[in-house]
C-alpha cells in the first residue's frame, strides 16, 4: 500500500531528552501525529507494561526482543500506517533502531538477528528520517536521577556498562544507516537541541517528496 506521509523517528540512550524534544517538535508541526514505542495503542501499551515492569527481572533477552517486535507490529498496523496513508507526518518516540541498540548490541543478541526479527514485524516499513540524540551515558543517567517526575523502568535500573553498550550499539546502527539517521549532540541546553532538531526536520521536509 502506498505511503504518502512522512515517518520520522527519534532515538537515543536513556536520559538523552528525546521525549522532551519530540513533544516540542509536535507542537511546532501542526497536524503531526505524536506516538511512542513500545505503546501508542492499547495492545502495545499492555505489552509495554510487561516489558518495563521493574518486577520482571527474570525476563529472558530474546523474550524482551520478541515482545518489543510484537508491540511494534500492532502499533504500526493500527496507528502508524493509517496516519501515513492519510498523508500525515508521524513522529515516533523510538522504533526499530532501539531494538538494534538495546537488544541487539547491549543484550548481546546480535544486531543482524534482532534486525531480522523486526523485518518480519514491520514488513520493510522503515522510517524516512531518524533523529538520534547522542549523549554520554553518565550524563544521561544523571538527568534521569534529577528528574523525579520521570517514569523509572526496568531498563533504567541497568548498570552503567549496559548503557555504555547501548550507546555503542547506536553508533553501530548509525554507521549502518548513514543516509537515514542524523546524529545530534544532546548534551547541551534543551532549547539548543530543539533548535538543531527543527532545522534538520524542516530541511528534510522541504527537500523531500513523501515516500511511495
Amino acid at each position: 500500500m502506498m505511503k504518502n506521509g512522512f515517518f520520522i523517528t527519534f532515538e537515543g540512550p536513556d536520559g538523552a531528552g528525546k521525549t522532551t524534544i519530540i513533544s516540542m517538535v509536535a507542537k511546532e508541526l501542526k497536524g503531526a501525529l505524536l506516538t511512542r514505542e513500545p505503546g501508542g495503542i492499547d495492545i502495545a501499551e499492555q505489552i509495554r507494561k510487561v516489558i518495563l515492569d521493574k518486577e520482571n527481572i527474570a525476563m529472558d533477552s530474546r523474550t524482551e526482543a520478541l515482545l518489543y517486535a510484537a508491540a511494534r507490529r500492532q502499533h504500526l498496523v493500527e496507528k502508524v500506517k493509517p496516519a501515513l496513508e492519510d498523508g500525515k507526518v508521524v513522529l515516533c518516540d523510538r522504533f526499530v533502531d532501539s531494538s538494534l541498540a538495546y537488544q541487539g548490541h547491549a543484550r548481546g543478541l546480535g544486531i543482524d538477528e534482532v534486525y531480522s526479527i523486526n523485518q518480519f514485524a514491520i514488513d520493510k516499513m522503515m522510517p524516512d528520517l531518524t533523529i538520534y540524540f547522542d549523549i554520554e551515558p553518565e550524563l544521561g543517567l544523571q538527568r534521569i536521577n534529577k528528574n523525579k517526575g520521570r517514569e523509572v523502568n526496568r531498563l533504567d535500573l541497568e548498570h552503567l556498562d549496559f548503557h555504555q553498550k547501548v550507546r555503542e550499539g547506536y553508533h553501530m546502527v548509525l554507521e549502518r544507516f548513514p543516509n537515514r539517521i542524523v546524529k545530534i549532540d544532546a548534551s547541551g541546553e534543551v532549547n539548543d537541541v530543539y533548535s538543531t532538531t527543527m532545522d534538520v526536520i524542516k530541511e528534510y521536509l522541504f527537500k523531500k517528496e513523501p515516500s511511495k
